[in-house]
């Protein structure tokens, strides 16, 4: 009975979430455009970080809880999601997208060594400490800033037609949002807690699968408006945008809570296997000027082995 109470209230808690982060894409999305920012700036630094707040949120609440493995499943698990599947369904769904600028191809690959550096940092002292974590804030904010001096590249300018009013709405959204992700978070840790204990199953694995793809939802949902609304940029920006703040800022912010430990047959298999989908995934991306629809199928195929190897891993692990 337990059981079945934790996991309807840790479903609940799900939904909420995933609902609240959507509005606040979208209402973050609208004042960007309202400021006229290029199509990648806005979304790197602007969509890319509202669609990883889920995960912050979650990082934060479960380094408080002294359960941060959840949050580093929760990140691995996201960014394993994105460069597959979150990117892979909208490239079926208009079968293909074009890359219509240079430097998405040299971003994807900075994302890939930015990608590897908690691997590094977890290899060297069998946990991110306090110390890895202020290294990989200075990252994301050493990246931020260049980012920001290199806006002239990015010429390319969203257009939305916003009046003031509308702006003020999503303002007022945008704050409401933010509320409930943050309660909806704590919820979610605890019950995803609780889950890891009656399951039996280590944080890091609720993480990777559960908590992974409903806090990937937002990524989806600005994939989709992105590629039907011919903004390609946006779409790829933001998968880009999101691996990098949640393998540097989440990840970071949240070891210096609390340091990150986790089941290392679990994180080096899993880490393992995100970094060499972050490789193909620059990889498409460097190869040619658009994704291909068989591309998007590869990627999701990737997904469903990842799936299948982990829950091998686990059972011959004893997990």
């Amino acid at each position: 009975m337990a059981l079945a109470i934790n996991i309807l209230l840790f479903v609940l808690s799900c939904v909420v979430l995933i609902i609240s982060g959507s509005f606040l894409v979208r209402s973050f999305s609208k004042i960007a455009a309202f400021l006229k920012m290029s199509e990648f700036i806005l979304s790197f630094l602007i969509i890319g970080f509202a669609t990883s707040l889920p995960e912050l949120f979650i990082g934060i609440t479960s380094a408080i809880a002294k359960n941060p493995a959840l949050s580093l499943g929760n990140v691995i698990g996201s960014n394993i999601a994105n460069l597959t599947i979150i990117i892979g369904i909208p490239i079926l769904l208009v079968k293909g997208i074009k890359i219509r600028t240079k430097t998405l191809k040299k971003d994807s690959l900075y994302m890939f060594f930015i990608a590897t550096v908690p691997l590094v940092l977890m290899w060297i002292g069998k946990c991110l400490s306090r110390i890895d974590g202020i290294i990989l804030v200075a990252i994301f904010v050493l990246y931020s800033v260049w980012l920001i001096k290199q806006r002239k590249a990015y010429s390319a300018k969203f257009e939305d037609h916003i009046g003031r009013a509308e702006i003020v709405f999503n303002v007022f959204i945008f704050i409401i949002a933010v509320i409930l992700l943050y309660f909806s978070a704590s919820f979610t840790v605890k019950y995803a807690t609780m889950l890891s204990m009656d399951l039996l199953l280590p944080p890091i694995f609720i993480g990777l699968f559960i908590l992974a793809l409903g806090t990937s939802l937002p990524e989806l949902t600005i994939g989709f408006q992105s590629v039907l609304k011919k903004h390609p940029d946006i779409a790829i920006g933001n998968i880009i945008g999101s691996v990098v703040i949640n393998s540097t800022l989440v990840l970071g912010v949240t070891s210096m809570i609390y340091p990150i430990t986790a089941d290392l047959l679990l994180f080096f298999t899993s880490m393992g296997f995100m970094i060499i989908t972050a490789f193909l995934f620059t990889t498409f991306i460097e190869s040619g000027n658009k994704l291909y629809w068989k591309e998007g199928v590869a990627m999701i195929i990737i997904y469903v082995f990842f799936i299948m190897m982990e829950m091998y891993i686990s059972r011959v692990g004893g997990v």
